[in-house]
């Protein structure tokens, strides 16, 4: 399949606005040729619209790349909200999903999209406003399992907002789009360990 035959045409009802369209063939272009490779020309050429009009939508380049980060993490945090809030599962079992869906959506994107990957870290290690958002929707995530653990009796933590935050931290080899894929200058406990490290550090004393 070529990069034009997964971007959607202008008269094809597939997205339900002009900037859901942009937004659309940007994303083919970051995941195929990167997204600093990938110019505005080229997304309206795809469109068949002038560049002009693009930037009716979307004010600079950089906006078009926050905006597809923003969609593409926003994935990731909607399954970590439906997690934090699932029935069924005691808040150990979804302390454990929640850790494990992120290290699993992290290390899939950096095997199977490196281009797209690349533009994550490049986020990451610059700050964008998105992911600083995206960092404090997932650590709230955390928070309310810990919360609910709290309530249960089955965690203690003084400060569920603060042992959140630790948490985040202490799984970022883990989760963070820079240190994913990266060979660390010593060996690394698994990620099933540091679950199990941190499952400990919450248990009631």
């Amino acid at each position: 399949m070529s990069l034009a035959d997964t971007i959607p045409c202008l008269s094809e009802e597939t997205a339900p606005d002009t900037r859901s369209r942009i937004l659309a063939t940007a994303d083919a272009y970051f995941r195929e040729i990167g997204y600093q490779k990938t110019t505005v020309a080229d997304i309206a050429r795809t469109l068949k619209m002038s560049p002009a009009n693009v930037y009716r939508f979307f004010d600079s380049k950089k906006a078009i790349n926050e905006a597809v980060l923003e969609r593409l993490i926003g994935e990731v945090e909607a399954l970590i909200s439906e997690i934090a809030d699932r029935p069924g599962l005691d808040p150990t079992e979804r302390f454990v999903a929640a850790i494990e869906t992120l290290h699993r959506d992290c290390t899939r994107r950096c095997e199977a999209f490196p281009r797209l990957h690349e533009m994550i870290e490049a986020a990451m290690a610059e700050s964008w406003d998105v992911c600083r958002h995206h960092v404090a929707r997932i650590t709230a995530g955390i928070e309310r399992i810990i919360r609910d653990g709290v309530a249960r009796g089955v965690f203690e933590a003084a400060d569920p907002a603060e042992a959140a935050a630790c948490v985040h931290a202490a799984i970022a080899r883990y989760t963070h789009p820079v240190l994913v894929g990266k060979s660390p200058l010593q060996p690394a406990p698994s990620v099933e360990a540091m679950t199990a490290f941190l499952l400990r550090s919450l248990a009631p004393r």
